[in-house]
């Protein structure tokens, strides 16, 4: 299994943050199990770079009209695809969702590979917008970013980035729409094109008869009416499934359950204060973010009406029912989860032997002082050194969570410019770290030290970094504590 690629620079950086979870994420659908999913991620991951790389190099500015292509996340999700065909070729399918296997021997995986004319209008259309727009599209449609997420990504104006998103939401369009007129046509289906243009530009035109029972039965023509209705909340759906294929809906649906994630609707795996298992509270809310969801499927169907109803193909509606673990969030965006202080869960009447940090992540009014102390004898008054200022804020994510293994990003920020740093911390529960990205792991019983990678070891006053890991646990996963950045206690939250 090859190793992943490491960034070229700060760019690349960022965007291996959001492409290797929307990666891994996808890999997952696709797969029987945790360790498989990790593979195919991996592998598709070294193949989808190494092909977004190429692609990059052989584009000259000013050279004239760009070389059709997708941008980086749609390119890295059909380098899952198609390196899920290639273990299906080379006998390795038994790895992968039985569903995903028949769609790979069908004629719906071979439209994706065919003559270009005859591949999806989504995906046909979306490789015809420039770059940019591609990826402002992608990115606010499909992976559900927040716009000021999706500027700063971009490097767009956040005060004028919804009105650009409604421009190339019009552009997309257009590109469609030409798109289905030059795909070979039968005559029924020519015959119709330029009603169904007429009927989806406009939210109060209604649909024909004849043009709702053709749409019904002609798949390609119900995809392009997807792709051109831009009102209704169907648009979404149709670059999903238009341009990853199978399990296209069910990817879609993760990425939304991870948006209301970083917005504050639920947070998977957060540590309680109170120091019980946090399975319950996140089950809880699980549910909660499960209703919502079935909600707004449902308006969505509603809404497409007929035109989207063969679109999804085999295995999206069967993916998305079945899955019912935790999201991938991203993990480029920041989150605060402070994990609760070793001490707070310590029995009351044992003397506590570690000297509680500036970094302790309770709400009590005075930190604790130093040496032992007892429930039923209060410190005694007396001198006290001045904590240092705290110079670092820290924050550990528990993005995702399976039976053996699990997905963490730490976030931390530091108040003085550091030329290399240096994060630490212990894990309570043994949990191991794997694989590590944007910094390098060393790991001696509980405690784990990730230090920075060449290519972000300088992080300029009052800024922000993050880097992520896999890791396996057992029995329990809380959070980590004792977080220390160059050797000096973190605060959390």
């Amino acid at each position: 299994m090859p190793d992943l690629p490491t960034p070229q620079d700060a760019t690349e950086s960022a965007l291996f943050s959001e492409g290797w979870d929307a990666v891994l994420s996808y890999a997952d659908l696709c797969t029987s199990g945790s360790l498989t999913a990790h593979q195919l991620a991996t592998e598709a991951f070294t193949l989808g770079m190494r092909e977004v790389r190429a692609a990059a190099r052989t584009h000259v500015r000013g050279a004239g009209r760009r070389t059709a292509r997708l941008p980086a996340i749609p390119a890295l999700l059909t380098a899952v695809r198609d390196t899920a065909a290639a273990w299906e070729a080379d006998g390795r399918g038994h790895t992968l969702d039985p569903d995903l296997r028949l769609w790979l021997n069908s004629r719906k995986a071979a439209r994706f590979s065919g003559p270009p004319l005859e591949r999806p209008v989504a995906l046909r259309g979306l490789r015809d917008l420039q770059e940019a727009d591609a990826s402002l599209l992608w990115l606010a449609e499909v992976e559900a970013l927040p716009l000021p997420a999706v500027a700063r990504r971009l490097g767009l104006d956040p005060a004028t980035v919804a009105a650009e998103l409604d421009q190339v939401r019009t552009l997309f369009r257009d590109r469609c729409h030409r798109a289905h007129l030059d795909a070979p046509m039968d005559a029924r289906c020519r015959s119709y094109a330029r009603l169904l243009d007429a009927v989806t530009r406009s939210p109060s035109a209604g649909t024909p008869d004849d043009l709702s029972r053709h749409l019904a039965t002609c798949v390609r023509c119900a995809e392009a009416a997807a792709c051109l209705r831009l009102h209704g909340g169907g648009l979404p759906a149709a670059l999903a499934g238009g341009v990853i294929g199978w399990g296209g809906l069910a990817y879609l649906e993760r990425r939304r359950r991870a948006a209301e994630v970083r917005l504050g609707a639920g947070r998977p795996g957060g540590a309680d204060p109170t120091g019980d298992d946090p399975e319950e509270g996140t089950g809880r809310s699980r549910v909660l973010r499960g209703g919502l969801l079935v909600a707004a499927v449902l308006l969505s169907a509603l809404a497409l009406g007929v035109s989207m109803m063969p679109f999804g193909g085999s295995g999206d509606g069967t993916a998305a029912t079945r899955d019912d673990r935790q999201p991938v969030a991203d993990p480029s965006v920041s989150r605060v989860t402070a994990p609760p202080d070793p001490a707070a869960t310590a029995p009351a009447a044992t003397p506590s032997a570690r000297r509680t940090t500036a970094g302790s992540h309770r709400t009590q009014p005075d930190p604790e002082p130093q040496g032992a102390s007892s429930a039923t004898h209060p410190p005694v008054p007396g001198p006290r050194s001045a904590a240092p200022a705290t110079t670092c804020r820290v924050a550990y994510d528990l993005v995702n969570q399976w039976s053996d293994g699990f997905q963490a990003t730490v976030t931390f920020t530091t108040d003085r410019p550091l030329d290399g740093w240096s994060v630490s911390w212990a894990f309570r529960d043994g949990q191991q770290v794997g694989q590590m990205w944007d910094a390098t792991a060393h790991q001696n019983g509980s405690r784990v030290t990730a230090t920075a990678a060449d290519y972000d070891k300088a992080v300029a006053a009052h800024g922000t970094l993050s880097f992520g890991f896999l890791g396996t646990w057992q029995d329990r996963n809380r959070s980590p504590y004792g977080f220390t950045l160059n050797g000096a206690a973190c605060k959390g939250g």
